[in-house]
């Protein structure tokens, strides 16, 4: 007979009264004592076990012999005796001095085996069942199995499966337990219905959820699963949707999920209220906090009046007035928006009340989730630790950087009750994804024929947050070898550090096989969330081989004397310190639709090397949203470059070269200032130029015809450049001609498709040049790819 707690609590009231010791199995034993005396004995005696030693029996107890005990040790004992899932019965009785402990041993399982299972592999289901080879066999275990195989085949759209175990004994009161699985058929959503929007159209509201529907990719994203979790989840990835765009009465009346039978597809429906889009109104501080000016605040809201309504502007003044008040000493202080609606002329005004906020401290960040990384790439995201001031703001920040790390599919942080009023526990809750990426590009041109790169990135090493990256790749005549690493986190402060080791083979540009290698070292760190500085060293070296001409390539004058010098000086080492600083405002890294993202860099080459030059680059992008409802962006990326001797006159190979990184249509090194050779009567080697602009203009949107869902985008670029000011001295060119000396702008138009694949981003362009000068080298198609793993 099996014998529970609540068997124990609902007569050990009675038990006690009567001076009356309860068993486990309900059994009463005469103990001979009152409620006034608590019962004592000598020595525990273990009856009926076989497998399990009696000293693991007495050490679940909390009955000692020597020791008094009451009805409640024995309550507690029982309890963890069954608890251990070795036993199907325990009984405890007094018969003397001797507390007795009469034990039924669960049967032992030989084997676990599934039976029927072919999309889910037996590795897959060994790790979501409790049941173990030689553990206990237990009923309640059991079934929790059956429940937790059923989730399983759930997450992967076979919601219908059905499990049933067979128990087969075998010799040793052993038993082997087979769980019987018929996996169903793979449920699919064939429709996602939006009623009640008006502003935003089906397709735009459908990029903004995660459940999607079925296509001939889903087998591989399983992103067209229902969960009804994953739906509540969506509907307030539309929330924060309608929200950032001025709906600030939007809600979702209803979201469902209908099955066909018959067809084993789920109709997907979201109604929806839009309400009416709102602006700022009126933005003011208060402050009740003694020693903080309201005025003195006023820097730091980024809700402007006049501009869309935005819950995420809302957020970030929030943030930024809490860290100013927690700089000038107060911790605790809470930021609340209050919001006063006027529906006709549909303004929200904001006051941002400052209060000194209730005390209360962190007790504990309990990380749960993660199976892949370490607990400190995660708590390291966070700027409070135990024991320190608990503030609201600074959660959100850390739940912010911990999705910006790209390292988990879902982050949540909630707060428990600690173990004192002014005790708060944080509960943070992720799931990893895969942080791996393996990327294919390439192309053709005419110089170098078709060339390659391979490259493995993982982004979440070992779990620990690190950055690493292999990469090789090249043509007919050059190669390029490159290995990254980075630390995130160098000696425990926000600062990045990390090295690049390069090397380079190339015969494409010269007539000589160029050899460079060469190391870079860096450092950076944020200096606001959206700035970024870091510094640089660079050393490397180039050499030339054997002079060894490529049959296709003529050496221009500037290069066979910048040989000559390299050669005679036993190399060519270039030593030089950089910085760069870099802004970013992007909504989404992978596919932005708001936003900025600039930077500039400066390198300082001499140190005592052979290069001295100050060389300055610079790139801005802008993206808009041009339609919501057609889901089109909009991007304008400017940029320019210069360098200019701050020693000796520029190296031929110390000047700027611009190429299809900067203009789609042309080859690398495929614009600008380039050698006539008139011996041969050609063109020879790039000459580079001192100073560089371009522009690029671009719109995508999704592929017309075909569902949003495949992930497949059409752009159309025009993309413009010129590069000028060659330094190369008279000396120099001997009896050569320098081209394109002038700032002479280039053009391309083109087209291209980029594929959000299962496997990871695919990108292939084809571009025309409209505007180029004789002697550019063209490069009409590009491709790249990447996969994650």
């Amino acid at each position: 007979m099996k014998t529970g707690s609540s068997l124990l609590n609902a007569v050990s009231a009675a038990a006690l009264a009567a001076g009356i010791v309860v068993t486990g199995a309900g059994v009463a034993t005469l103990a001979g004592v009152t409620i006034a005396e608590a019962a004592v004995v000598n020595r525990v005696e273990v009856r009926g076990n076989s497998r399990v030693d009696a000293s693991t029996v007495r050490g679940n107890l909390t009955i000692k012999p020597g020791a008094s005990f009451t009805n409640n040790d024995i309550d507690e004992s029982v309890k963890r005796l069954f608890s251990t899932g070795l036993f199907s019965d325990v009984q405890i009785s007094v018969s003397g001095s001797t507390l007795v402990v009469t034990v039924a041993e669960n049967q032992i399982i030989n084997q676990v085996v599934f039976n029927g299972n072919k999309k889910l592999k037996d590795v897959a289901l060994k790790g979501v069942v409790q049941s173990r080879q030689l553990g206990p066999y237990n009923d309640q275990i059991i079934q929790a199995d059956v429940q937790a195989i059923r989730d399983a085949y759930a997450a992967i759209g076979r919601s219908d499966a059905v499990v049933n175990t067979r128990v087969v004994p075998v010799e040793g009161g052993r038993v082997n337990l087979a769980f019987e699985i018929n996996e169903g058929d793979r449920t699919k959503i064939s429709t996602i219905n939006f009623v009640g929007n008006q502003a935003f159209g089906d397709g735009r509201l459908a990029d903004v959820i995660s459940t999607k529907r079925s296509n001939m990719l889903s087998f591989l994203t399983r992103k067209d699963v229902y969960d009804e979790d994953k739906l509540r989840a969506d509907e307030e990835l539309l929330r924060r949707f309608y929200y950032n765009r001025g709906y600030a009465d939007f809600r979702v009346i209803s979201s469902f999920a209908e099955l066909d039978e018959a067809s084993n597809e789920y109709v997907v429906t979201i109604t929806v209220e839009e309400g009416e889009r709102y602006v700022f109104g009126d933005v003011s501080i208060e402050s009740t906090v003694p020693g903080i000016d309201s005025d003195s605040l006023r820097n730091m809201i980024e809700t402007r009046s006049g501009a869309v309504y935005s819950a995420e502007k809302v957020e970030d003044t929030i943030l930024a007035i809490s860290d100013h008040v927690a700089t000038q000493g107060y911790p605790f202080a809470t930021i609340t928006p209050r919001g006063d609606r006027d529906f006709t002329n549909r303004t929200i005004s904001v006051t941002y009340l400052v209060d000194e906020g209730t005390r209360a401290y962190v007790e504990r960040i309990e990380i749960r989730g993660n199976t892949r990384t370490r607990d400190y790439v995660i708590r390291r995201e966070f700027d409070l630790s135990e024991g320190d001031a608990f503030n609201q703001v600074l959660v959100r920040r850390a739940k912010k950087r911990l999705e910006k790390l790209n390292f988990f599919s879902s982050v949540d942080i909630t707060t428990q009750p600690g173990s004192q009023p002014d005790r708060v526990i944080l509960v943070v809750d992720v799931k990893d994804q895969p942080t791996g990426e393996f990327g294919v590009g390439g192309g053709y041109s005419n110089n170098d024929g078709f060339t390659a790169t391979v490259d493995i990135t993982e982004r979440n090493f070992l779990g620990r947050g690190q950055f690493i990256r292999a990469s090789v790749g090249g043509g007919n005549d050059s190669r390029e070898y490159t290995v990254s690493f980075t630390e995130p986190y160098f000696l425990g402060y926000r600062l990045a550090a990390g090295f690049d080791v390069f090397k380079k083979t190339d015969r494409s540009y010269t007539g000589f096989e160029e050899d460079t290698q060469g190391i870079n070292l860096r450092i950076g760190a944020p200096i606001t969330e959206n700035l970024y500085l870091s510094t640089a060293f660079k050393y490397s070296e180039t050499s030339y081989n054997d002079y060894v001409l490529n049959s296709a390539t003529i050496p221009s004058a500037p290069e066979l004397a910048a040989v000559s010098r390299t050669v005679a000086n036993g190399g060519h080492q270039i030593g030089a310190l950089s910085y760069t600083l870099s802004y970013n405002t992007l909504d989404d890294q992978k596919l932005p639709r708001e936003g900025i993202s600039a930077r500039i860099t400066q390198e300082y080459a001499g140190l005592g090397f052979d290069s001295e030059y100050l060389k300055t680059t610079a790139k801005a992008s802008y993206f808009h949203m041009l339609s919501e409802q057609a889901d089109m962006i909009g991007q304008v990326t400017v940029g320019a470059g210069n360098v200019v001797a701050t020693g000796d006159d520029l190296r031929v190979f110390d000047h700027l070269f611009v190429g299809q990184e900067t203009i789609r249509g042309f080859d690398t090194r495929g614009i600008g200032p380039r050698m006539y050779d008139p011996v041969a009567a050609r063109y020879v080697g790039a000459a580079g130029g001192t100073t560089y602009f371009n522009g690029t203009v671009e719109v995508s949107a999704p592929m017309p015809a075909l569902s949003r869902d495949l992930g497949l985008r059409f752009n159309v670029f025009a993309d413009a450049a010129t590069l000028y000011g060659n330094e190369i001295s008279t000396a120099d060119k001997g009896g050569q001609r320098l081209d394109g000396n002038d700032m002479e702008w280039r053009a391309s138009v083109g087209f291209g498709i980029t594929w959000a694949s299962p496997f990871g981003p695919l990108r292939v362009y084809y571009a025309e040049p409209v505007a180029k000068q004789d002697f550019d080298e063209v490069k009409k198609f590009g491709f790249g790819a990447s996969t994650r793993f």
